[in-house]
């Protein structure tokens, strides 16, 4: 019995911590719900209508596959997208085709996930951030505008993000520096200084500090605000990537522990439109050309390796250009963010005016003439490198995907965490090695291949086809020192090669 002693002790202890952990948690949730119901009390009171919405993960290869988006649009593996499930404005019904995603996606009632705003509206965030993580942000998207009689998709961002270092929450209260993760935080998205007012007024006497407040405009001037049928139309996302602990993120991403408001004034009020927000600001001077030399001698290494390969060296391009350049041009996007900069390989940026729920094969045929496809021949791969990111100090994160060419589905990322390191296996007597990365795609990924990917096919929009043409996607997120994406006149561009037997294609360089 005494053997086993210490074994009985270690789980009793273990049962102790899970249930003192558990009921933590079930404390935190009962104050949680009990000020929420406070804040909407609060806001009810003072003359608003409070309907509820929710957060559900918004799948993109899910909706891909069971046929509610013609497209993935360029998804990121790394990040499990919620999105704000909002109620249409009092009156208003779902559309049809949006009550398919919902569906699709599990989530019940009149709720949508792109949703019009009276210029006197407010939809507001109140819960607990993502678990710990790289990187996290909140932020809000104009989703489709009419031009001209004719409905277009922008999926365009307005203004900055609310993200991991510049948040106001419980833990980094008026954004001063902390713990940002699993903390109480307000998120305000409206046009109107006097609506802000009166919502964190309410979110006041319910408990929530001012200093854990967070406004995401809407700014009027360049935004038509209202519910008809021209009216631009929004959509706000959660965007946790790479959170620590796998049970962790799937208890957030399942049930998130926030709740979503659609709050609107019962009563006209006087209009007091906020102005375009300052945004942060891009670059510090510093960039990471000193090591282009490094690079090159890496390329070189690449192609000796596989030197009884004819090579096709890939084009390299900024992939998506900002928001604001998409609403001023009519221009689909993708939703980028200011947080990141984008590369792809393909040697144009995207620049279509799409309609909405566009299907992405019918667009961009430079990605798929000439196609580029992976085969599964042994000799046939993809060697994606580069500059670390990261490891240069321009990222807190950056990875890259492979895509299909026509549904755009991202099937999985790789990230600075899988690829650090690579690059010395080439270059072992380089000191600037752990400043690059060289990561290989393929089929067939040997047991000394330590820095591969096996590519899946066979497996509908959660793989790539042998014969589906793809291109590459990469994401430089977040600058620690300027608090948004690092200036693309600062960062060496990633690169890709493709390798494929010798006996088809032709040698480039």
């Amino acid at each position: 019995m005494k053997r086993y002693m210490p074994l009985i002790l270690l789980g009793f202890l273990f049962t102790v911590l899970i249930g003192t952990a558990l009921a933590q948690d079930m404390e935190a949730n009962n104050k949680q719900a009990n000020d929420t119901e406070a804040f909407q009390q609060a806001l009810e009171q003072d003359g608003f209508t409070v309907q509820e919405g929710e957060l559900a993960y918004f799948d993109l290869l899910k909706l891909l596959e069971e046929g509610a988006l013609p497209s993935a649009y360029g998804n990121n593996p790394t990040t499990k997208y919620l999105i704000y499930f909002v109620p249409p404005a009092p009156g208003y019904e779902v559309d049809e085709q949006i009550s398919e995603i919902t569906s699709t996606l599990g989530v019940s009632g009149n709720l949508t996930p792109f949703w019009n705003l009276r210029p006197d509206e407010a939809v507001v965030f109140v819960g607990r951030t993502p678990p710990e993580c790289r990187y996290f942000s909140y932020d809000h998207y104009i989703m489709h505008r009419t031009y001209d009689n004719e409905r277009r998709w922008l999926f365009a961002n307005i203004a900055d993000t609310v993200n991991n270092l510049v948040i106001k929450s419980e833990g980094t209260p008026d954004g001063e520096p902390g713990n940002p993760f699993n903390q109480t935080t307000v998120i305000i998205i409206t046009a109107d200084r006097g609506i802000d007012q009166r919502i964190r007024a309410a979110a006041q006497s319910a408990g929530y500090s001012d200093n854990i407040t967070n406004i995401q405009v809407l700014p009027s001037v360049m935004l038509n605000m209202g519910l008809e049928n021209d009216s631009d139309t929004f959509a706000a996302f959660v965007r946790p990537a790479l959170i620590n602990d796998t049970q962790a993120e799937e208890n957030y991403i399942n049930n998130t522990p926030a709740t979503v408001f659609r709050i609107t004034p019962n009563n006209t009020t006087e209009l007091d439109p906020y102005d375009y927000p300052e945004l942060r600001v891009r670059g510090t001077g510093q960039t990471e050309f000193d090591l282009m030399d490094d690079l090159e001698d890496l390329r070189v290494a690449i192609l000796d390796r596989y030197n009884e390969s004819n090579a096709t060296e890939l084009p390299i391009s900024v992939w998506a250009p900002v928001g604001t350049d998409a609403i001023q041009r009519g221009i689909n996007v993708l939703g980028p963010n200011n947080d990141a900069a984008y590369l792809w390989t393909a040697n144009q940026t995207i620049s279509s005016p799409t309609p909405p729920f566009f299907d992405t094969s019918e667009y961009y045929p430079f990605l798929r003439d000439p196609a580029i496809t992976l085969g599964n021949d042994s000799n046939e791969s993809i060697i994606v490198y580069g500059v670390n990111h990261v490891a240069t100090g321009k990222a807190m994160y950056s990875n890259f995907a492979i895509y299909g060419a026509d549904t755009w589905n991202g099937v999985r990322a790789i990230s600075d965490a899988d690829f650090s390191g690579s690059a010395e296996e080439y270059l072992p007597d380089n000191p600037n090695a752990k400043y690059l990365y060289a990561y290989k795609l393929s089929r067939n990924c040997s047991e000394d291949d330590q820095y591969c990917y096996e590519v899946p096919y066979g497996q509908g929009a959660y793989g790539l086809e042998l014969d589906q043409p793809f291109f590459i996607g990469f994401r430089i997120y977040l600058e620690n020192s300027t608090k948004t994406g690092p200036a693309y006149s600062e960062i060496v561009y990633d690169r890709a090669i493709k390798f494929d037997p010798m006996s088809s294609g032709n040698m480039s360089s």
